[in-house]
């Protein structure tokens, strides 16, 4: 597994002591220092919602990113690159800190909803909501984990586990708590402001954020029959006031030490000017750069049409320009000599060091819409949901011809809504796209829940499928053992996430 350099995260106010991506401390010491539960929750917004950021920004996309086919290693500079990734070689060591350092992101956001003062009940709907936006993805990657005893403060040191459909059931209460809140005309003291990073205390944005979280988290099990009855309701008490912007994280960050953007940071440059080890590092898959070419023919696929997205996704060859001139690496290959040189990550995706951070985009909103329509779960037009979802994924890259893509690609089997039989195919395969670099991650899960896109595995690969989960990290199995379920390896195989009704 590959080490990072440079994981720059930007602390504010009081988040300064209360977290840090490199700490040494698991999930059941402290998460947060004792002392910010009687610090006003508006002195901690702001850091709490950039602290879990360097893990999605970074880690947890970029192993989206490796497992879904989007990326891969420069193997003409390094040697060995991502060979447990590409072999499958899943252990409780195998990105551990996913696990870790979500627990610790979350610290802050328990400290706001327990304060004890009056007046900040928004700021406490804020956490609540961010709080579920990760522990869904603690669930999605690893089944049960502890949920009603976690976050304690050092109250509990040994959590027990929850069982998985039962946060998600806990997450859907929580939102509707959070919903309850933002609405209410009452809650005018203390009213949220700058601190709010993202919305900048509209709060009515939060309430579509939350709204589109609850789709997600609905969608994730909407296949399983046994969960007919209890989806039925939550649809139907769903509000449809979704996403239609870009939700983005702007504290501002800065070109300073310790102020980057996380994503820029890790992957763009340092403040000085000089490319990160990850710049040079991190090259598109072969795989991936054929089928924004409109050039695959690997699995039957043969798209045939030219997706302008890869100009921001990917850079053409050094004094080069066009999509022709954007060269992947083939996952697993051990080197690469006609050309000698491969592309590297794009404009789209390093803009500078003060870009805004994704939190949750319009694409993967609208993507989620049109499942729901055509799922019938929700009102409204499946192909116009998708439409725009595409178009929201060009936006979000700066890239022109959005139009012109969908035209071209309507009759297309895979990428285009009349061309392909299977709609949630098609629904899958646009968001594997929109979702690279951003939250790849959640390409990654809809795989593992749907079985789209079909992307080809590793040349190396020892399994013949993917993973359906991580394991349990090793730290667990040392500090709180007498609640961590007892995994063989085999079991980010076979042991499923109760919404894999594949």
């Amino acid at each position: 597994m590959k080490k990072y350099i440079n994981k720059s995260i930007l602390l504010v106010a009081l988040a300064v002591s209360t977290y840090s991506c490199e700490s040494t401390l698991d999930i059941n010491e402290s998460e947060v220092d004792a002392t910010v539960e009687s610090v006003a929750p508006d002195l901690l917004l702001a850091g709490a919602i950039t602290a879990p950021r360097a893990q999605f920004s970074v880690t947890t996309s970029e192993l989206g990113s490796i497992m879904m086919n989007q990326w891969g290693p420069d193997v003409n500079n390094v040697t060995g690159g991502m060979l447990d990734e590409f072999r499958l070689n899943i252990t409780q060591n195998f990105y551990a800190s996913i696990f870790q350092n979500l627990y610790r992101g979350m610290g802050t956001y328990q400290a706001i909803i327990d304060y004890d003062g009056d007046g900040y009940d928004n700021h406490k709907a804020i956490a609540r909501i961010l709080k579920s936006y990760y522990m869904q993805y603690l669930v999605d990657i690893y089944g049960d984990v502890p949920y009603s005893e976690a976050l304690q403060f050092g109250e509990n040191y040994t959590p027990a586990y929850d069982d998985d459909m039962e946060i998600y059931r806990g997450l859907i209460q929580d939102l509707n708590v959070a919903l309850s809140t933002l609405k209410a005309t009452e809650n005018l003291n203390n009213p949220v402001g700058s601190e709010d990073i993202v919305f900048g205390g509209d709060l009515q944005s939060w309430v579509k954020f939350a709204n589109t979280l609850k789709l997600r988290i609905l969608l994730r099990e909407s296949e399983l029959s046994s969960s007919a009855t209890y989806l039925a309701e939550q649809f139907a008490a769903l509000d449809q006031d979704f996403l239609t912007t870009d939700a983005l994280i702007n504290p501002p960050y800065a070109n300073a030490v310790g102020q980057q953007e996380p994503f820029f940071a890790n992957y763009g440059q340092d403040p000085t000017g000089v490319d990160t080890f990850d710049n040079n590092y991190i090259v598109p898959s072969d795989y991936m750069v054929k089928f924004l070419q409109g050039n695959t023919t690997e699995n039957g696929i043969s798209t045939n049409v030219l997706d302008n997205r890869i100009l921001g996704l990917f850079s053409p060859l050094p004094g080069t320009t066009g999509a022709a001139n954007v060269v992947g690496v083939q996952q697993g290959a051990t080197n690469t000599t006609s050309p000698p040189e491969l592309s590297e990550l794009g404009p789209g995706l390093l803009v500078s060091s003060s870009q805004p951070n994704v939190l949750f985009s319009a694409a993967e909103s609208y993507f989620l819409q049109a499942e729901a329509a055509h799922r019938t779960w929700i009102s409204g037009d499946a192909q116009s949901f998708f439409h725009s979802g595409i178009t929201a994924s060009f936006n979000l890259l700066n890239v022109s011809g959005a139009a012109a893509y969908i035209t071209a690609s309507e009759n297309r089997d895979l990428i285009g809504w009349s061309g392909s039989a299977n709609k949630i195919e098609a629904i899958m395969t646009q968001k594997w796209i929109a979702s690279c670099g951003y939250n790849a991650i959640e390409s990654w899960i809809e795989y593992t829940r749907t079985g789209f896109p079909d992307v080809p595995l590793s040349i190396i690969a020892e399994k013949p499928s993917r993973p359906v989960r991580l394991l349990y990290p090793a730290s667990e199995y040392s500090s709180n053992s007498a609640n961590v379920p007892v995994q063989p390896a085999s079991a980010a195989f076979s042991d499923k996430i109760f919404w894999d009704a594949n």
